[in-house]
């Protein structure tokens, strides 16, 4: 056994515990309280295993797809979670989130560390089927959220189906029959008032 690789793998495990103490701006289906980073994390991953045959390209690499949405928030244990509509927070988030990158992965022996954020670069550039689908995913779990909750974070942020449907229709690249889901939901939302219209004319 290599005790020095084994140190910094179980350093990594335990720094990214901390990732459940990151909140997001989503509530948890329920309403009680928000979700947490991890939480959001295993939430996809269970996701992917149950949702992988809407994938828009067939025979997509599931475990890449499962590894993928395990680690593509680990960043925000230093960077935060920046709220997707948060227009000041974003300015800044991919400089964050770099820097974060750089330290966090860095924990890990060099192999795994390339590995690792290797995923969480693919997932960022969403040029891979694998990362398309992981990103539709992403999306799709906060609309349900939401819905759930009768709109409570998008009314509290003032937020309209508008800048809804511009953040989600990246969807359609990687799942277009849960985007063509998601859009009935907004527009479900906006008719059951928990939503705001888009205020774009027609």
């Amino acid at each position: 056994m290599d005790a020095a690789r084994l140190a910094r793998q179980l350093d990594f495990i335990i720094e990214i515990d901390k990732l459940k103490h990151v909140f997001r701006q989503t509530l948890l289906m329920d309403a009680s309280r928000l979700e947490n980073d991890a939480e959001h994390s295993w939430h996809l991953a269970a996701m992917a295993v149950l949702l992988h045959e809407y994938a828009a390209e067939k025979g997509i690499d599931l475990p890449r797809v499962v590894a993928m949405v395990l680690v593509h928030d680990l960043v925000e244990i230093d960077a935060g979670d920046t709220y997707c509509y948060d227009e000041a927070g974003n300015r800044d988030k991919a400089e964050r989130e770099q820097a974060a990158a750089d330290r966090i992965f860095a924990i890990l022996p060099p192999d795994q560390a390339a590995a690792v954020r290797g995923l969480w670069e693919e997932f960022e550039a969403m040029a891979t089927p694998e990362s398309r689908f992981a990103a539709a995913l992403d999306r799709l779990q906060p609309l349900l959220h939401n819905f759930r909750t009768q709109g409570a974070q998008w009314r509290k942020h003032g937020v309209n189906a508008g800048q809804v449907l511009e953040r989600n229709q990246r969807m359609h690249d990687g799942a277009p029959e849960l985007w063509a889901y998601a859009e009935a939901m907004i527009r479900d939302a906006v008719a059951r008032g928990y939503l705001a219209p888009d205020p774009r004319p027609e």
